[in-house]
């Protein structure tokens, strides 16, 4: 299957063989948003949520959530990650793109010096750390959204520089 490199000629999945590929620094930026009723997101600020802060588990959960993609993702490579920030937005219903709805905006940056890149890592700690507020804040509301998932950008690699438009 020409243009999937995780397909074999076949048609069957297999894992790319990065053993030839150049050790490279390499990042990436990845965002998402879990959207809520304003009186949770109020509670989320006022660190009022039964379970704790909400923050700073979900950043936790995040870091931990980048660090272990080839654990959960199959044909994903294990890589070495050098560095991991995950950071937090409240939205008000004004600002969010859900009509009517406050939120948590989630972006998280990768970095890391391997053969491949570390855009799933970015991604699946947005993930995990938009999960984790769900989790947190579920006995609050059961009604909150997860989206907008995606790629900012990405450097480094064969690739070269993604910016998102």
């Amino acid at each position: 299957m020409k243009g999937f490199t995780h397909f074999d000629r076949e048609g069957r999945a297999k894992m790319v063989d990065v053993t030839e590929k150049r050790m490279t620094k390499r990042s990436a930026t990845a965002t998402g948003t879990i959207f809520m009723k304003q009186e949770t997101l109020n509670l989320i600020e006022k660190n009022r949520i039964a379970k704790g802060d909400v923050v700073t588990v979900a950043k936790i959960a995040g870091i931990m959530a980048g660090k272990r993609v080839s654990e959960t993702i199959p044909l994903t490579h294990p890589i070495r990650i050098t560095g991991c920030d995950v950071d937090f937005q409240f939205l008000r219903p004004a600002m969010s793109r859900q009509k009517g709805k406050a939120g948590v905006k989630i972006t998280a940056r990768m970095k890391t010096r391997d053969a491949t890149g570390c855009e799933m890592e970015a991604l699946f700690a947005v993930s995990c750390a938009a999960l984790t507020v769900y989790d947190m804040c579920k006995a609050v509301e059961k009604e909150m959204v997860i989206g907008d998932i995606c790629l900012l950008e990405k450097s480094g690699g064969r690739g070269g520089k993604y910016i998102k438009r």
